[in-house]
């Protein structure tokens, strides 16, 4: 047994696959896992001397880098957890995960089928350090292998061969370097408001953090989730032309979408301020039904190749104007039927939809027609 408690240094070897030949699979079997870990082990100890001190454990699994960055990294303390229940001292003190039978030793542990076309794909790693060693070993990681991090030809070759792939790059990375990388690239694509959300989430899950949208929706973390602000408040925030703001409106729900996709592959849950959510719509209720107007009926907002951006459930006003109760605001393909279901048994009504064709717009927001 140890006589100081290990301290992981979470790790990955990163690997940028030619698009014309990407892994032949997601895992490595047992075998496979502990030859690449004795390569592994041979190049990390080039670059940090006194790594032979520590435990490495390797998980013989490729992900992609949404799949390792969701709170509490939870593949990473699989690794570690199975890590630590090996008996000091054995195989020299590296440990591998492989696959037996297709079959991980942990769930966590088997990458998702659905991310595994992505071309930068992570083998994750730990380093588990006596309590003594962990700070200078975690210094010399960041300074080094950001600097000398490369893979080792051995390892390249050993994992192009294994897996029949070709490697562009193939180099080591600490979760640090992982999480910097990831930010650089959400900057790059406009996304910089929902990183500041999944970093809060990922590194200091018990403090609150707020932002606004690349359009100005505000958007808060607080309690594991992402919280956004009305949809349709910020339409009638909105100045202009009616098809200005219909327009920008479309914009938002397609920014949404974006948000709610990444935040769902990170396994962050995206609620709205102040209504419900449930897998891939949002839904706010502004009013209940007049039992002395028509039955409410259902509005399918449009826009071209967004499809859907909105479902607004109103009843027919007695001065003329729609009398709005509710928007529904599909953000997933596969949500717009759900979404229209629960509208109709709320209000007891067949669940079909009165397609607009446009984004309907009144100087108020969101309106359908008054005469349905």
């Amino acid at each position: 047994m140890d006589a100081q408690p290990l301290i992981a240094l979470p790790a990955v070897l990163a690997l940028e696959c030619a698009p014309d030949a990407p892994p032949a699979g997601v895992t490595l079997s047992r075998d496979e896992a502990d030859a690449l870990a004795a390569l592994v082990a041979e190049d990390l100890q080039a670059l940090l001397p006194r790594i032979g001190e520590a435990r490495l454990a390797v998980a013989g699994a490729l992900f992609d880098p949404v799949e390792l960055l969701r709170p509490g990294f939870p593949v990473w303390a699989t690794l570690d957890e199975l890590a630590r229940r090996v008996p000091r001292g054995h195989l020299e003190n590296v440990v591998a995960f492989g696959s037996h039978e297709g079959q991980m030793p942990a769930p966590a542990l088997l990458p998702d089928a659905a991310y595994a076309g992505g071309a930068l794909r992570l083998l994750p790693l730990s380093v588990l350090a006596p309590e003594a060693l962990a700070e200078t070993l975690d210094q010399e990681m960041e300074v080094q292998i950001v600097g000398r991090g490369e893979a080792g030809e051995r390892t390249a070759d050993w994992l192009m061969r294994t897996l029949g792939m070709r490697l562009e790059h193939a180099r080591y990375l600490s979760r640090n370097d992982l999480l910097a990388l990831t930010c650089v690239q959400y900057e790059h694509v406009n996304l910089a408001p929902l990183w500041a959300l999944l970093e809060a989430a990922l590194l200091t899950p018990y403090q609150g953090e707020s932002t606004l949208s690349a359009r100005g929706l505000p958007l808060r973390y607080a309690d594991g989730a992402v919280h956004a602000g009305s949809p349709a408040a910020w339409l009638a925030q909105q100045r202009g032309e009616a098809a200005e703001r219909a327009h920008g409106f479309a914009g938002l729900v397609f920014e949404l979408r974006q948000y709610a996709a990444l935040l769902e592959a990170h396994r962050l849950p995206l609620m709205l301020e102040q209504g419900e959510a449930d897998a891939g719509w949002l839904l706010e209720t502004l009013a209940a039904p007049e039992p002395a107007l028509a039955p409410p009926a259902l509005f399918a907002h449009e826009a071209p190749g967004l499809g859907t951006v909105a479902i607004t459930a109103a009843q027919a006003g007695a001065d003329g104007r729609p009398r709005v109760l509710a928007h529904g605001y599909p953000l997933a393909p596969q949500a717009l039927g759900p979404l229209v279901a629960v509208l109709a048994a709320r209000y007891d009504i067949e669940p079909t939809l009165q397609a607009l064709g446009r984004v309907a717009v009144d100087d108020i927001g969101l309106a359908p027609p008054t005469r349905h």
